[in-house]
C-alpha cells in the first residue's frame, strides 16, 4: 500500500519498496539518495541527467521534505567539548 505524505504529493511510502523509505513518486529512488547526491554534487542539471525520469518538482519536494523533517529543537552544545 502506497502513502503520500500531505503537502508532499511527489513523496510516497510503499513498506514493500526499499524498506518503507519515503520515495519520489514510488520509483526505486529514495529521498536519501537524491539527498547524498545533491550533497556531493548540488547540480540538479546532473542529477536530471542521471536520473532523467526526475521532474524539478520533484527535486523541490525531496528538499522541501527533508526540511520539513527537521525539527525546531535546540540541543544545548557542551562548551567544554569544543
Amino acid at each position: 500500500m502506497q502513502r503520500s505524505f500531505q503537502d508532499f504529493e511527489r513523496i510516497t511510502v510503499d513498506p514493500a519498496m526499499l524498506g518503507g523509505k519515503p520515495c519520489i513518486r514510488g520509483m526505486r529512488l529514495s529521498v536519501q539518495r537524491v539527498l547524498e547526491i545533491l550533497a556531493g554534487n548540488p547540480s540538479w542539471d546532473d542529477l536530471r541527467q542521471d536520473y532523467p525520469e526526475l521532474e524539478e518538482e520533484d527535486i523541490r519536494q525531496t528538499l522541501a521534505f527533508a526540511a520539513a523533517m527537521l525539527t525546531d529543537r535546540v540541543i544545548p552544545l557542551d562548551a567544554s567539548a569544543a
